[in-house]
This record gives structure tokens, C-alpha cells and sequence, in this order.
């Protein structure tokens, strides 16, 4: 297989592959005419067009990297800097060695300078703070929202319903139903970046060791758990 080390190759390489992957499962694929824009592709969703940035990713193990930063040149050499939020809807990669395409949210990669996405389990079968490659792949993604598209596009007698961003199915990162106010800390370890975005929501948690209370996660100044 090539693989070129010239970054603009490269860059050039992973926007067609993404192109291709999002035409194949019937989205609309639209390019900026003008240059330097902060995103490379817009999809079109039926409902609104979302600005995607395309990433080579590299593949190392187990674990695909896809370094989400940005950088430029002045006159003191490069500036790294990182993606806020309202400048992109989504970021997607491509990893060459698996032929694969990701599409990642926008809070997932806003603030942030690289991104790792598992295609196995860890060996010491750690869960928290793990994504899994799969789960991001741009046909799990988009397949919801391209059936959708089909059928509007579709001659039926019965429109079908009005497109909407949840037809694009992102993992359910927050989803906090089936999280205690008290856990042990095994539990808590193995959820704990669940647990994490959970006080971020403003709920607090109370672990326990053998039963009893050891520590308490929460927003800034929440007070104890009862």
C-alpha cells in the first residue's frame, strides 16, 4: 500500500476517501469554492448542512490516532491551536490501513489536540474514557440519516417525517439512567468517564469502598451527597 509522507498528499488522500464513503451512503457531499476555509467538506442532512473537517489518521496497534489540533505558520514558526466550538459540526478521518472513515461530533473534538479511537478492547479490559473505533465508523453514523434521505428522495405517498440531527447516530455518551447516586469503586472506575460527564451535568456521585463512603465527585461546591 502507498503511503506518501507529503501532508498536503496525505490531506488530499483522506478528503476524497471520506467524500467517497459519505456519497456511497446517499449523503450529499458538497466543497467550499473558496480556500482556507475551516472546514475541507458540508453534508448535506436534509435538514441543514454540516461542516465536516478532514483528518489522516494513523494506526499504531490496536489504537487509531487522529490528531484533531490545528496549526499555521507565523513569525515565530507554528502556532498550534485547537478547534472551538461553532467552527465545525463534525470531524472526520481516515486511517488508510483499515479503509476506514470516522465521523466525530463536535464537543468531542472541541479544545482538543488529538483524539484515540480503539479497535479492541484494552488488555487490562479498561472501559472508561475509551472510544471505540467502530462505534465512529461514517456507515454506522450516517446509516440512519442516509435510509432517511432515500426515503424523502423517494416517490412515496406519505412524506416521511422532517430530518433531524438524532438521526445521526453518534454513541449515547450521556447517558447517565443507569448511574447511582452511590457506587463502589470498581463500578466507578469502570464508568468513570460517564461518571465524569455526569457531574459536569451538575449531579454528584458518592463512592464507597466495603460500604463505606471514601469520596464524592461532583460540580464545583455541590454539597455532600445525603
Amino acid at each position: 500500500m502507498f503511503v506518501t509522507q507529503n501532508p498536503n498528499h496525505k490531506g488530499n488522500v483522506a478528503e476524497l476517501a471520506i467524500a467517497t464513503e459519505a456519497a456511497n451512503f446517499g449523503l450529499s457531499v458538497l466543497k467550499p469554492l473558496t480556500e482556507h476555509e475551516v472546514y475541507d467538506l458540508a453534508l448535506d442532512l436534509g435538514d441543514r448542512i454540516w461542516r465536516v473537517q478532514c483528518k489522516w489518521a494513523t494506526l499504531k496497534g490496536d489504537v487509531v490516532h487522529v490528531h484533531v489540533g490545528r496549526s499555521r505558520t507565523s513569525r515565530g514558526g507554528y502556532v498550534r491551536t485547537t478547534y472551538q466550538a461553532g467552527e465545525i459540526d463534525a470531524l472526520a478521518a481516515y486511517c488508510q490501513p483499515l479503509g476506514k472513515c470516522y465521523l466525530l461530533p463536535e464537543e468531542m473534538v472541541v479544545g482538543k489536540y488529538a483524539i484515540q479511537l480503539r479497535t479492541a478492547p484494552a488488555r487490562n479490559n479498561q472501559r472508561a474514557a475509551i472510544n471505540f473505533a467502530k462505534d465512529y465508523e461514517l456507515g454506522a453514523v450516517a446509516q440512519g440519516k442516509s435510509d432517511a434521505l432515500a426515503a424523502r428522495r423517494a416517490w412515496v405517498r406519505i412524506p416521511p417525517a422532517p430530518l433531524s440531527q438524532a438521526d445521526l447516530k453518534f454513541p449515547d455518551r450521556d447517558k447517565f439512567e443507569d448511574l447511582k447516586a452511590t457506587v463502589g469503586m470498581d463500578k466507578f472506575y469502570s464508568k468513570l468517564a460517564q461518571y465524569v460527564r455526569r457531574a459536569e451535568a451538575g449531579e454528584a456521585v458518592q463512592v464507597t469502598r466495603w460500604g463505606r463512603p471514601v469520596a464524592q465527585l461532583g460540580p464545583p461546591d455541590t454539597a455532600p451527597v445525603p
